[in-house]
């Protein structure tokens, strides 16, 4: 009976572990991605107050479509559908101009932009953009096993937490991550 009781301990132990270990690991595959997702929504201040200073719109559809048919032509690169990798490339542009539209009517309430350097929307802001667009891709390749997960948005969700900092940003990062975990039926 002591022996019994050993081993279940033993194997209950040893389950745990593992349970935990691999618990562990998988989280590891959202931390590239959501720091990529983060970093292209911190850079949407940036366009924010190129658009503000140049006065042009926030939609921009040629620059969008480009961005998108971009990212899609490199899915099989990824080993990634190209039909996510559009409906990813759309969730981050679309939680890019929250950030923007936000950040414009808070500075035409308050009458002006902050004060802060601007860089150049073409020179600076769109090539930093186009090489996040790789870290995008490889870090959404890589998250492909924990998108899979019946975890998946238990993780995301207790993920999240650590890259909130305002609440514009905030609400742009769910809207940029809301398709990362398919719903299960």
């Amino acid at each position: 009976m002591r022996l019994i009781l050993a081993t279940s301990l033993l194997t209950m132990t040893f389950m745990s572990t593992c349970f935990a270990f691999t618990a562990e690991q998988k989280p590891s595959a959202l931390e590239p991605l959501l720091q990529a997702i983060s970093e292209r929504l911190t850079i949407a201040d940036q366009v924010a107050l190129s658009k503000w200073d140049s006065g042009k719109a926030v939609e921009d559809p040629p620059r969008e479509l480009q961005v998108i048919s971009a990212a899609q032509a490199r899915a099989a690169e990824f080993k990634l559908d190209p039909d996510d990798v559009q409906r990813l490339f759309r969730a981050q542009i679309e939680a890019n101009k929250q950030v923007q539209n936000a950040l414009l009517a808070q500075w035409h309430a308050a009458g002006k932009a902050p004060d802060t350097v601007r860089l150049s929307l073409v020179d600076d802001i769109r090539p930093k953009l186009d090489r996040l667009q790789t870290q995008l891709l490889q870090a959404y390749a890589d998250f492909q096993p924990l998108r899979k997960a019946e975890t998946c948005r238990m993780q995301l969700d207790a993920a999240l937490k650590r890259y909130q900092t305002d609440p514009i940003h905030d609400q742009a990062l769910v809207l940029a991550t809301a398709d990362l975990c398919p719903a299960k039926l």
